[in-house]
């Protein structure tokens, strides 16, 4: 039935999202304000964003270095820093980096921001905490866009970050990804267990009838 409700409102909230998104939009969180270009991931219609957003909130960052693989609108990466990480925040969408640039700069806010595929620009680097916040519906993405949704027909998003993700599970390390109910979970975990890494869960959220889910990622 939940699946079924969501096919026939699909088309409406599509639209929905497109109205509201034809400019930029503000997000807010403890004190952090941000403007979302329309091809960002939109932390505003959205609820992984803020659930992992509380989640940080009660996590000891100060001095930690800090990475957000795939920083879309970059809120997390700029609270992080606010809370006193050493943050790199990385995604694939310059349009995204180019307004966390100035986002950053308007919350006076320093971090490193690059431009990178998943972990393609940072060889040989470590960080005490990662956090992903992935895409994860089986679809081909058209553009960069839709990166920030789909993971690929064959979640090739999936299979490509694992066997590097694994290089970077450090002992005094914490890596977090939150995943949806709606998500295929196991198929995702078998891609991540062909690489010996394994999930822990660590929240499990329910909202707006959705629950969502942040686990620990380690190496087996």
């Amino acid at each position: 039935m939940r699946n079924f409700i969501k096919k026939i409102t699909h088309p409406f909230l599509k639209l929905g999202y497109e109205i509201y998104y034809h400019k930029p939009r503000t997000f807010c969180y403890d004190g952090i304000c941000i403007k979302v270009h329309p091809d960002v991931f939109p932390p505003n219609l959205t609820i992984s964003t803020k659930i992992l957003l509380d989640f940080l909130s009660e996590k000891e960052l100060e001095n930690e270095s800090f990475l957000e693989l795939g920083c879309g609108s970059g809120i997390i990466s700029l609270f992080a820093a606010k809370k006193g990480a050493k943050v790199t925040a990385t995604d694939i969408n310059s349009t995204a980096l180019e307004f966390l640039s100035e986002n950053a700069k308007k919350n006076h806010f320093e971090l490193e921001i690059i431009e990178s595929d998943l972990f393609q620009s940072l060889p040989n680097r470590n960080f005490n905490c990662i956090v992903i916040n992935p895409p994860y519906y089986p679809k081909q993405p058209k553009n960069t866009k839709e990166q920030a949704w789909f993971c690929g027909e064959n979640f090739e998003y999936f299979e490509t970050l694992f066997p590097q993700l694994k290089n970077y599970l450090i002992p005094s390390n914490e890596t977090f990804m939150i995943l949806s109910e709606d998500c295929e979970l196991e198929k995702i975990k078998a891609i991540a267990s062909k690489s010996d890494i394994a999930f822990t869960l660590v929240v499990e959220k329910k909202v707006v009838g959705e629950k969502n889910y942040i686990f620990t990622i380690t190496s087996l």
